[in-house]
């Protein structure tokens, strides 16, 4: 695997190197040593899944606050999605910042969200699972959201979202200056 820097400080691209024979391939997708040879350690606490029915299906955007801040690692096992993470981190140069990635189960690039970012994804195929590990065991009252198209974001979703959770809809819109 190769950890591959985006233009977020601490998001990286996960691109996996496949070992391939006649039976197909072998990869890794994720080794806690090469994390923290870096300056991303990462220690999997939790892995969770969702499922996704329908095409253009919203999830996000969604973060912890400190001290239950979490870090993800996000792998799509089947279907495709437009993955984004935010920069909510005040004294981070790319602060207020954004970055999206497809990610689908053919390449089996993931994406690696530090803590103190936002994350959210659009399906962009019906029967979408998308898998995350987490740094963090789930720990309820900590949840935070900002709405998916918050101006002060100017996300380039690729498709409007015509699936999206009640909660998700009532996100308010970030104030970036709040945060920092």
């Amino acid at each position: 695997m190769k950890l591959i820097p985006t233009k977020l400080a601490g998001v990286s691209l996960i691109e996996r190197v496949p070992h391939a024979d006649k039976r197909g391939f072998f990869a890794r997708i994720f080794c806690e040593a090469e994390f923290s040879a870096g300056d991303r350690p990462f220690h999997i606490s939790q892995i969770n899944t969702s499922w996704n029915e329908k095409a253009f299906t919203l999830r996000g955007l969604h973060w912890k606050d400190a001290p239950e801040a979490e870090g993800k690692i996000i792998y799509v096992v089947r279907g495709k999605i437009f993955d984004v993470a935010v920069d909510l981190r005040p004294s981070s140069e790319t602060f207020g910042k954004w970055f999206g990635v497809n990610l689908d189960a053919r390449s089996g690039a993931g994406l690696h969200i530090p803590e103190g970012c936002a994350h959210g994804f659009l399906t962009l195929e019906p029967d979408t699972e998308v898998l995350y590990f987490m740094n963090r065991p789930h720990i309820a009252g900590f949840d935070r959201g900002a709405k998916w198209n918050d101006p002060a974001l100017g996300i380039a979703w690729p498709h409007a979202p015509e699936v999206i959770s009640e909660k998700d809809e009532q996100w308010p819109e970030l104030n970036l200056s709040g945060l920092a």
